[in-house]
């Protein structure tokens, strides 16, 4: 099916909006599903990409354009697991590295984390996702969570659209540096009333989020808030 223009737009500006938050160097990618297509990002850096140059993939593709980013299979097997997916963000927030060599998950200690799901696993092992094999292992370790960290390998994030995909990465990278900053002190995680309570309110927060991360240029990936 031929992807509405705006589609093509939203992924864009989100990659661009990714790349302006700290979150990506010369990798990382987003993606958006349109029916049995996928529409993702080519193999570029994401502060220029525009609406033309994001790529159409057939969801059940058995090989990659050559401008496609070998790791567009993480997309893909993400997609082909997760009917309710939307949008997939790819990312390298140096916090995500780092938390994700000292835990086999995260458990929110903060309501705003509640959002990338009740636990954010840990993928092993950390190897780039370059093959659909490799890729269907990390969608598996995903399960039902909205957000996984790749061991040695960065992060990626779900959404209901390409923006929440983002806005999720920001708060990925948020939940990775408080981690860090609890490591050694016992922290307490929010029990299950609690973590129900902020997954419930979380959509429309989640759209404010976006919209602030979209629209500031003085947004920075290692502000504690938006726009600090």
């Amino acid at each position: 099916m031929t992807a509405p223009p705006d589609v093509r737009g939203e992924v864009a500006h989100a990659a661009r909006v990714l790349a302006r938050l700290g979150l990506v160097t010369a990798f990382g990618h987003v993606s958006a599903r349109v029916g049995d297509d996928v529409l993702v990002t080519p193999a570029t850096a994401l502060d220029g990409v525009t609406a033309d140059a994001v790529l159409t993939i057939a969801l059940d593709a058995d090989a990659l354009p050559a401008d496609a980013a070998p790791e567009t299979w993480a997309h893909l097997a993400v997609y082909r697991a997760r009917p309710d997916v939307a949008a997939v963000a790819r990312a390298q927030p140096e916090a995500a590295f780092a938390a994700a060599a000292i835990s086999t998950e995260l458990v929110p200690l903060h309501g705003q984390a509640c959002w990338l799901g009740t636990r954010v696993p840990v993928h092993e092992p950390a190897r780039l996702l370059r093959t659909a094999g490799l890729a269907a292992a990390a969608a598996e370790a995903l399960g039902g969570s909205d957000a996984l960290l790749l061991r040695g390998n960065g992060a990626l994030t779900t959404g209901p659209s390409a923006g929440i995909a983002v806005a999720r990465m920001w708060l990925l990278d948020a939940a990775c540096r408080v981690r860090l900053a609890t490591a050694g002190h016992d922290p307490r995680p929010l029990d299950d009333g609690e973590v129900g309570a902020w997954r419930r309110a979380g959509p429309p927060l989640l759209e404010r989020l976006w919209d602030r991360l979209a629209g500031a240029p003085g947004t920075c990936g290692n502000c504690t808030q938006p726009g600090a």
